[in-house]
């Protein structure tokens, strides 16, 4: 099975570094040196990591035989694509690749169905779950575990416990506000001065 593990940013330096955009939670042993790693679009790879670096909290790489500014710029946005054994499971008990959570069916804690993941958005501050609904619409469930209380890989499922408003448009809105006007105020009718 081919994970996309990262994507190449700008080059760094002189001498062929280039900055990547990290996909994987492993990126120690998906994007180590000595890594070959297919790309999208497939005529730039298949590339393999001579050296890595952390910079001000990025990562850089040096790929073998790209050796200058140039070479690594022409490398920029291609996605880097590690083989994955399609029965590997992350190290910890409560990560999962995206494989694994693709078309899983999202459902509430009653069962109620919401729908099935047919993407898995990954955003710098959380990951999404893209749900496809049953009439067709989308929603997006932040994959967090206060919204995601349970992935059951045997039954193939997802279980959420969304907060109002998430997948309904039901949302429940607090006011503190009262409907009668403030205190010291009032207008009677017919007033027209105010």
């Amino acid at each position: 099975m081919q994970l996309v593990v990262g994507r190449i940013g700008r080059a760094h330096g002189i001498k062929g570094e280039v900055t990547i955009e990290v996909r994987t939670d492993e990126p120690e042993l998906r994007l180590g040196p000595g890594a070959r790693l297919a790309t999208d679009p497939a005529s730039t790879g298949p590339l393999t990591i001579e050296s890595g670096r952390v910079h001000s909290g990025r990562l850089l790489l040096r790929f073998e035989g790209v050796r200058d500014r140039t070479a690594a710029e022409a490398l920029r946005n291609t996605l880097l694509i590690a083989a994955v054994d399609p029965e590997e499971l992350p190290e910890e008990e409560d990560e999962f690749y995206d494989h694994q959570l693709m078309d899983l069916d999202v459902v509430l804690a009653d069962g109620t169905e919401v729908g099935r993941i047919t993407e898995i958005s990954h955003l710098p501050s959380q990951d999404l779950f893209i749900v496809e609904r049953p009439d067709g619409s989308e929603v997006m469930i932040p994959f967090v575990e206060e919204i995601v209380t349970e992935i059951d890989l045997e039954e193939q499922k997802a279980v959420i416990d969304p907060p109002p408003g998430l997948i309904d448009d039901r949302a429940e809105i607090a006011s503190s506000r009262e409907e009668k006007s403030p205190e010291g105020f009032s207008r009677e009718e017919g007033d027209e001065s105010a």
